[in-house]
């Protein structure tokens, strides 16, 4: 069911390589639907409640910015930087981020099923009821964050790196992995989902902690 974690037989996620133009200052009062932002920054606003459906961003940093129940859903997020952000019921189902951080977020019910993700990475903070049903993620990396019952339910997970990073109560559910590395992650607590791991990685020590999951998905019984 999991494959050998010899460091050869797993491939690497491809990191972004941002390399972010001089910014101008987003001046604007709201987010529109389908709107278009190049080159900018947003920084220290309160983006809660606004509604950006389907639009695209290029180029861009949102920094120290509140995220409260935006409606950010179909959005395209390119080779952007998101740090510091905050929220709760963040929509961002049916995204796309293609080359992006996402620094220090404390992020609580983020909406990101059926999302696409291509060479992300998470890096710090903490993200709460992480949705990540049905979404497709190539090349991503959370690295030294806490992840609070993320559902990566009938996700696909290509190339994803846990390094650091604290994942508590995650379903697998459904999951389809090819060379997904878990063996860095400080802690692993699968809730849901321990028969999915096939593609998956781990360290002899994190095999010992799930091998009572393990012999009850196999219908074996360990009697002293």
């Amino acid at each position: 069911m999991v494959r050998s974690g010899r460091q050869q037989s797993v491939k690497a996620a491809r990191r972004p390589e941002l390399r972010l133009p001089e910014l101008a200052p987003w001046d604007g009062r709201e987010l529109e639907p389908d709107g278009d932002y190049d080159g900018l920054e947003f920084a220290d606003l309160d983006l809660a409640g606004q509604e950006g459906v389907g639009a695209r961003f290029m180029d861009c940093a949102v920094r120290r910015c509140a995220l409260d129940e935006a409606g950010l859903a179909k959005a395209r997020i390119l080779d952007s930087v998101l740090e510091g952000v905050r929220g709760v019921g963040t929509d961002l189902s049916g995204a796309s981020l293609r080359d992006v951080e996402l620094v220090d977020a404390r992020l609580g019910g983020v909406q990101l099923h059926g999302a696409g993700l291509e060479r992300v990475v998470v890096r710090g903070g903490k993200i709460d009821y992480l949705n990540l049903r049905k979404a497709r993620l190539r090349d991503v990396v959370f690295e030294g964050c806490v992840l609070v019952e993320p559902d990566f339910g009938g996700a696909v997970l290509e190339r994803v790196e846990f390094r650091d990073c604290a994942l508590r109560g995650v379903d697998f559910s459904g999951v389809r992995m090819a060379d997904v590395d878990l063996r860095e992650a400080a802690v692993l607590e699968i809730a849901r989902g321990v028969d999915a791991l096939a593609g998956a990685v781990i360290s002899p020590a994190q095999l010992f902690d799930l091998a009572p999951a393990l012999a009850s998905q196999l219908g074996v019984r360990v009697v002293p």
